[in-house]
């Protein structure tokens, strides 16, 4: 009887991956299966799924999200599903209804403002009654900037304002990324007299000094979807994001092929750097992050949030920022070695 229920716990949830057969889909499926997951790989083209090269034992599942009654299948049986598919202004609504649907937990990994707001709007009610948590932009863009200002905020229940310096070495964009840029054309958000408002027009670019192999760096402020995560739960007056603008050139190039492998991992040579600042008054306080590939160390981040949900058996349901949700110090050091602080 001790050895059944030895092996009844070892068993961990099922968690169903929905764009699955993608550049970032494939790393979280990988991840999950790393940490003993049982993944349901879920697209809509058998013939992509069949070739992802997923691990032994992934459960492959076509469904299609105009296919609710195909979707409610691929879910049956998952604990919580991650969304991959962008873009997410498209995909995150019908996925989200559906997991609360089958009552099971949603993250997903957009970078679109748009997609997260409506998130944060539709669903807190309806996740809250069915004891379901749902958190968008669980990734490099957004999760990753959210949870370092809320390690760096420490015990400040409010401060002045924050600052996010982003530098990437070069960015080797996917289809999906593409695809995505084309759809996302809203005028960005951030954070001003402590609310969200749409960016001013852009200013000259700055410089900021970012510590070594990067250093000076001309940047452009471009807030992604960690401003709505941010504005959800910390008390800030001012947001400012900014991006080098080194791998936006990279990005707007149509020539710049998509990611290449550069490991057995399949993770690209690109590397990153995230630095956060924190006033209030004059006194600052600062986190940073650096790694390699974006598209990649999106995997651990949604995974171990994940893995923390599940792992809880008292989740309130609701729909969060992570900062709000977890211990973001103890989340960032959870990531090591794919994460190194400083």
């Amino acid at each position: 009887m001790t050895e059944q229920l030895l092996r009844a716990e070892s068993v961990r949830p099922a968690v169903a991956v929905y764009g699955a057969s993608g550049h970032t889909g494939r790393f979280v499926v990988r991840e999950l299966s790393r940490r003993g997951f049982t993944a349901i790989a879920i697209g809509r083209d058998a013939a992509k799924l069949a070739a992802a090269g997923f691990p032994a034992g992934v459960r492959q599942v076509v469904a299609s999200l105009e296919d609710p009654a195909s979707l409610a299948r691929a879910l049956d049986g998952a604990a919580a599903v991650i969304n991959c598919a962008g873009p997410f202004l498209d995909t995150a609504e019908p996925l989200v209804s559906a997991a609360l649907q089958a009552r099971i937990h949603y993250l997903d990994v957009t970078a679109e403002q748009g997609s997260a707001q409506a998130t944060f709007a539709r669903y807190a009610s309806a996740a809250e009654a069915a004891g379901v948590v749902v958190i968008p932009a669980m990734g490099f863009y957004g999760g990753l900037s959210d949870l370092l200002a809320t390690a760096a905020m420490g015990d400040w229940s409010r401060a002045d304002e924050a600052r996010i310096g982003i530098a990437l070495d070069s960015w080797e964009p996917t289809e999906g990324t593409r695809v995505t840029g084309r759809r996302n054309t809203a005028r960005r958000l951030t954070l001003s007299g402590g609310t969200l408002q749409p960016l001013a027009d852009l200013a000259p670019n700055a410089v900021w000094t970012f510590a070594e192999p990067f250093g000076a760096q001309e940047m452009v402020e471009l807030p992604f979807t960690e401003a709505v995560l941010i504005g959800r739960h910390l008390q800030l007056s001012e947001l400012h994001t900014y991006l080098n603008t080194a791998p936006l050139r990279d990005l707007r190039d149509a020539a710049t092929p998509a990611p290449v492998a550069a490991d057995a991992s399949g993770r690209s040579a690109q590397t990153f750097l995230v630095e956060v600042e924190i006033r209030r008054g004059s006194t600052l306080r600062r986190a940073a992050a650096r790694g390699r590939d974006i598209y990649a160390i999106t995997a651990p981040l949604v995974v171990e949030a994940a893995e923390r949900i599940l792992s809880t058996e008292t989740a309130q349901g609701g729909v969060f920022a992570p900062g709000a949700l977890f211990d973001a110090a103890n989340f960032l050091v959870a990531l090591a070695p794919d994460l190194v602080l400083s």
